[in-house]
């Protein structure tokens, strides 16, 4: 099972308009469950490179099934580099959230333009504003 379009392009809107009322600028990708895009939005005042990262952390949450801040926290113990993977796409910055229906991963949100953390914070807040909690998990 897969994300819906409708549901990405919710995701997008959602964070976008917390972004706004934080007077800040993002980028924000939602992939599938495979990684592949569905849907993504990049602010007037958001970098070109905000929206390369949202979409690599979207990507690395959906296909790795984990925050994508854990993929770089293992590298890190593990003492491998990113070349690991053999993914280009593949990043280790948090930022990157897989989504979560019925215990199955629908797909991932990636946010970018704010710090790691922010961003993160940001993509779980878009999530929490969209899927009630008794579906997601």
């Amino acid at each position: 099972m897969d994300i819906q379009y409708a549901e990405a392009q919710s995701l997008v809107g959602a964070a976008m308009a917390i972004a706004q009322q934080r007077k800040v600028a993002v980028s924000i990708a939602v992939v599938d469950a495979h990684g592949d895009l569905v849907a993504y939005g990049r602010m007037d005042q958001a970098t070109v490179q905000s929206g390369v990262l949202a979409q690599a952390k979207a990507y690395t949450a959906a296909r790795e099934r984990i925050p994508s801040s854990q993929v770089g926290q293992w590298a890190q113990k593990t003492g491998k580099d990113m070349g690991y993977w053999v993914d280009p796409k593949i990043t280790g910055m948090a930022g990157g959230l897989p989504i979560l229906l019925n215990h199955l991963v629908i797909g991932g949100i990636g946010a970018s333009g704010l710090s790691e953390e922010e961003d993160e914070q940001l993509a779980q807040e878009a999530i929490a504003s969209c899927y009630s909690q008794q579906n997601r998990d």
